[in-house]
């Protein structure tokens, strides 16, 4: 059982696709409505946390709910039959000799689903998807079809169970908040409108309604509806096997209102007669509108067949002019699961990191870490409008060094956590000035780090250890000056910020705290002594990042002397005593929070920029030569890798003990920082492949099995080793491994990362998941919390900039490949289409005698014909030279 590529475009197909568990996916627009999709039409479909028309679902209910979308058709002398297979019938047959025929076929954004009765002879195609524009309107498009000798006599019923409320009634108030729906039935279908809300907002007056719309092909309407659960479903009766499906019961008409019931939208279409070889087309409305005349208004552009049909095309359209990266090797698979993985970051921007079965947590926003990382996709996918973005972002800063941790809907808001729970993730830092860093080069636009922004403020302060009995919701989100203005520091400073607090604030171990977690949210029981060795090494790099940065803004820009606040300035020492010592660096680090807990002088100091980057390398240099000499352990077998945390009782995590633990975060940030030097790196990565690298469930694990509830860590001991972050292939930091790798040079063991999780990834009978990268793969390989998951703008990332080379070069194009003889096709050509400084590129690279890498060098580039000779590892080309329209360009490898 696989799956197969249909077309360039992530188009598949796979059979029998209901014999499988846990299938779901992704249909939505940017209007809001965000829909899942099943092989038996379940799923959901919502807003919001609080706006549901369909009734949530996690990935448990998508086997254990009948509440889903169906499509039924009463069948003269037949019986009853439904064209999504969701029957008492079909679904005792659906692995028996008399199972029905059925086929996926699916596209970025839709699903068709094909299925053919043995019993009857009817096939059926039902379409789903959401139309673009900004209509909240989910659309099922149904086909019958008679592809017999004889004539089928059948009645069509749509069936499409409304929820119409909170998700946080599924078991708070399920049936008190159904007194509350208003159910309206009219001549294009059924609406409810709750006169109220109830969830955790309180109880407040409902300005939403929602509706299920059927026509005919032709944009006729039903002969009768049903808009009540109850009633649809009989005494006695269920889902699969509906008394209105099975008896021609009474029905509602045009007019008629019924309050205080679960809603059904049920439709009823009249009789027909389908002659052989002739089909009829329905078409099933799911929305959410303001009120009815929106909700019609908007379904008045979908009902016929012509209509539909139109929309379809467009809404594939749409999304595939946007997919903007395409790649052709030697293996056409990797290539379109590639189109998938850059079309994840989409869909996380959509969604949000919930909002799919297995997300079934959280109220849709994003975190901090999301707000970074889904720029570094939309660096490579769509670059215009990321600079706003990212100076938008700087806005949750605080002064403190941490960050605002409820973010708002809308780009730069960031809200004040009312609820007085403080956590403080200690990586939080560490992403802002690698997405920066990535802007930059991929711009040249060194200019934002001048660009001046405020602070966020809230009664957090201290890194969260202090409250701010000063500050009160009436002063705003802003952090102040002594005179009442809104401060604001530069990029620059803000970066600074985050890297000088985190280098000061260390455990009794001299690395910094882990505070709340890390990357990894399990990571979280050891607040009090627990440290980070990991993300020390992140900082490491990063204040090498900024040091040459401040070089080169001197160098470009001409600026010699950096402007920040007073406060600031007592952080900037070049002192390797002070370095050493734990309890001074608490104590300036204390001083400087209870300077900046309120509001800022307003005063500022300059300093030279030759200054600050001695400074930033001192301690870059410092915190590097800290962690090899303390860290680097060992094994009897004389593997050797480095230790990356500490537990809350300050003692060492990794190492040897009664079994040998290790941790790939650890090995991870110390390679990608330069922490490990390439001697150090060849045996990370032999350890790493000796007791984290399982093939048979697609590559790098995230941990050994420490065989321990360790509560002095936290609560990822607590999971079943092999799964989420306790062992499983966690793909967000295999990805980072490889990204890690390839940046050191290590190219054959970076591919070797990626490789296995695209090869067990598409492998559809281990992962058991529709094509893209999960979240993780299981103990037993399936892969988990398919689509939202940062590992795909990772590896959308690494693809492109390291493997492919293809990347920004502070305004200029640099191509430097990493790519292995195997991935070159036959005639030793490999090509990517991409955007970067907003010009098109088709970058083609030949390598006829398929040299491997390191045997080959770029002999001469073409642009647009131009030939250029070059005998280096990498060339760089000006963007003055490109055109505004697609350039190709041509590398020769010798």
């Amino acid at each position: 059982m696989q799956y197969e590529y249909l077309d360039n475009h992530g188009t598949f197909r796979l059979e029998h696709p209901e014999q499988t568990s846990y299938l779901y996916f992704p249909i939505a627009n940017e209007s809001g409505l965000k829909s899942s999709v099943t092989p038996l039409l379940g799923g959901d479909a919502k807003e919001g946390q609080n706006t549901f028309l369909l009734q949530p679902v996690s990935s448990e209910e998508l086997h254990n709910n009948r509440s889903t979308r169906n499509f039924w058709c009463r069948i003269k002398g037949k019986g009853i039959w439904s064209a999504t297979g969701a029957s008492a019938e079909q679904e005792a047959n659906r692995f028996g000799t008399e199972k029905e025929g059925c086929v996926l076929e699916a596209g970025l954004m839709w699903q068709k689903l094909i299925r053919t009765s043995k019993e009857n002879g009817l096939r059926a195609e039902v379409t789903s998807f959401v139309p673009v524009g900004m209509q909240k309107l989910e659309l099922m498009v149904v086909t019958l079809t008679n592809p017999g000798e004889e004539n089928i006599e059948l009645t069509p019923i749509a069936a499409i169970p409304l929820f119409a409320r909170s998700a946080d009634n599924i078991r708070d108030h399920r049936h008190v908040t159904s007194l509350l729906h208003r159910i309206a039935v009219k001549e294009e279908g059924i609406f409810v409108t709750p006169t109220l809300t109830f969830d955790e907002r309180g109880h407040k007056e409902n300005s939403l309604v929602y509706g299920v719309m059927g026509f005919a092909e032709d944009g006729k309407t039903a002969q009768k509806f049903h808009p009540v659960v109850e009633d649809f479903i009989g005494e006695g009766g269920s889902f699969l096997n509906p008394e209105a499906v099975r008896c021609d019961i009474k029905g509602y008409q045009p007019g008629d209102s019924v309050d205080g019931y679960e809603a059904m939208g049920g439709i009823e279409f009249a009789e027909i007669s389908l002659a052989p070889g002739a089909s009829a087309t329905y078409i099933v409305q799911l929305g959410i509108g303001a009120s009815d005349e929106e909700l019609l208004t908007a379904g008045n552009k979908y009902k016929t067949k012509d209509a539909v049909e139109q929309a379809l095309a467009e809404t594939k359209a749409y999304w595939i002019a946007g997919n903007n990266v395409a790649y052709e090797t030697a293996d056409k698979r990797f290539d379109q699961w590639m189109y998938w993985v850059d079309f994840q970051p989409v869909l996380r921007r959509i969604y949000g990191c919930s909002f799919l079965p297995h997300h079934d947590y959280g109220k849709g926003g994003r975190g901090w870490r999301d707000l970074w990382q889904d720029c570094l996709a939309l660096l490579v996918m769509n670059p215009s409008g990321v600079r706003q973005m990212l100076l938008d972002n700087f806005e949750g800063v605080r002064m403190d060094g941490s960050n605002a941790t409820i973010i708002g809907s809308k780009q730069g808001e960031f809200i004040a956590d009312r609820n007085n729970i403080t956590r403080v993730w200690m990586d939080h830092g560490v992403w802002p000035l690698m997405t920066t860093e990535l802007y930059i080069r991929q711009t040249g636009d060194i200019g934002i780090l001048q660009n001046e922004m405020p602070y966020f403020k809230e009664r957090q302060i201290f890194r969260g250890e202090k409250k701010d009995d000063d500050w009160d919701v009436a002063q705003g989100n802003r952090l102040r000056k002594a005179d009442g203005e809104i401060y604001c520091g530069s990029v620059l400073e803000h970066l600074l910020v985050q890297h000088l607090t985190a280098f000061y604030d260390v455990g009794v171990h001299n690395t910094i705290r882990l505070r709340g977690a890390d990357w990894n949210d399990a990571i979280d029981m050891a607040a009090e002594q627990g440290e980070s060795v990991a993300f020390t090494a992140a900082y490491a790099g990063n204040l090498e990042t900024l040091a040459d940065l401040v070089r080169r803004q001197k160098e470009d820009c001409g600026v010699a002397e950096i402007r920040l606040a007073r406060e600031l300035m007592p952080l900037l020492q070049k002192d390797h005593k002070l370095y050493a010592d734990v309890q001074a660096k608490r104590e300036l680090l204390e001083r400087y929070c209870e300077a900046c807990k309120n509001r800022l002088s307003g005063e500022s100091c300059t300093i030279a920029a030759e200054e600050l980057t001695d400074v930033l390398t001192a301690m870059a240099k410092w915190m590097k030569e800290h962690i090899r000499k303390q860290e680097w352990v060992g094994d009897k077998n004389g593997m050797h890798w480095y230790n990356g945390y500490y537990d809350n009782h300050g003692r060492q995590v990794e190492g040897e003990f009664n079994e040998v633990r290790m941790m790939l975060t650890s090995q991870v940030f110390t390679v990608m920082s330069g922490v490990a030097t390439d001697e150090q790196t060849a045996e990370i990565v032999q350890a790493v492949d000796k007791y984290l690298y399982d093939e048979k469930i697609g590559g790098y694990r995230l941990n050994t099995d420490f065989h321990e509830l360790k509560l002095d860590m936290g609560r990822m001991f607590g999971f079943a080793y092999g799964h989420k972050e306790n062992g499983a292939v966690f793909c967000h930091m295999a990805v980072m491994y490889a990204n890690a790798l390839y940046q050191r040079g290590f190219v054959k063991e970076g591919h070797k990362v990626i490789d296995a999780l695209y090869r067990h990834g598409s492998d559809f009978e281990k992962s058991r998941i529709y094509p893209g990268i999960p979240e993780y793969f299981n103990q037993r390989g399936r892969g988990m919390y398919h689509y939202l998951t940062g590992a795909a703008s990772w590896l959308m990332l690494t693809t492109l900039t390291e493997m492919f080379g293809v990347k920004g070069a502070y305004g200029k194009v640099r191509l430097e490949p990493k790519l292995l003889a195997e991935q070159f096709d036959a005639q030793g050509d490999i090509s990517v289409e991409c955007v970067l400084m907003e010009k098109k590129l088709h970058v083609i690279y030949h390598n006829p005698k398929h040299l491997e890498y390191g045997a080959y060098k770029i002999a001469a580039v073409t642009v647009n014909g131009q030939l250029q000779e070059i005998r280096a590892r990498s060339c760089e080309i000006a963007t003055d030279t490109l055109s505004e329209d697609k350039n190709r360009i041509e590398v020769m490898l010798v």
